[in-house]
């Protein structure tokens, strides 16, 4: 039986939901988002809450929560909007805005040149810092671990993109 689920997502006055047909849209002051819900839930839209009800009684079901964490994340992100922080550690390591493209030096042969996807902005406030913004939880996320995984951390230097927040154990170097 789910405990999230049951709980309902506050909202405030400035945010427009509707529901019908199956797709959920939420409009905010950073954006719009649509979803497409599935069929064995019925969202209700009150004036300062949203509810996610099942049509069948069958309480145990694990897409309740998943669908009530889904809505909660686009009203979210269409009011705040979400972000990340990665930070580049290394000698020579450094990364750059130009257009639609993200160059990262990372110490190979070669520049990587990564597209930005359409949804979320990033920007570099330092050479060896990168914030990412976005609406959309889910492709924020994917870009930052696809920027992280061109040069992951290791553990004895330290050295590659780690997220702001994130501690990387240390290994202690041989011994003679």
């Amino acid at each position: 039986m789910s405990r999230i689920a049951k709980n309902p997502i506050k909202k405030t006055k400035e945010i427009e939901c509707s529901f019908n047909e199956g797709i959920f849209s939420a409009k905010g002051k950073l954006g719009e988002m649509k979803i497409t819900v599935n069929p064995n839930y019925n969202i209700n839209i009150s004036e300062d809450e949203v509810k996610v009800l099942p049509l069948n009684d069958n309480n145990n079901d694990p897409n309740w929560g998943t669908t009530r964490a889904i809505i909660a994340n686009i009203i979210n992100g269409v009011t705040n909007g979400f972000t990340k922080t990665l930070e580049l550690n290394g000698t020579g390591y450094r990364a750059s805005v130009s257009g639609s493209k993200l160059k990262l030096e990372l110490g190979y042969s070669h520049d990587i040149n990564f597209d930005i996807p359409t949804d979320v902005k990033i920007e570099c406030p330092k050479q060896n810092v990168i914030k990412l913004t976005s609406i959309n939880k889910e492709k924020l996320g994917a870009a930052a671990a696809k920027i992280r995984s061109f040069r992951k951390p290791e553990p004895f230097k330290g050295k590659g993109i780690k997220y702001i927040d994130e501690y990387i154990f240390r290994k202690e170097g041989k011994k003679k």
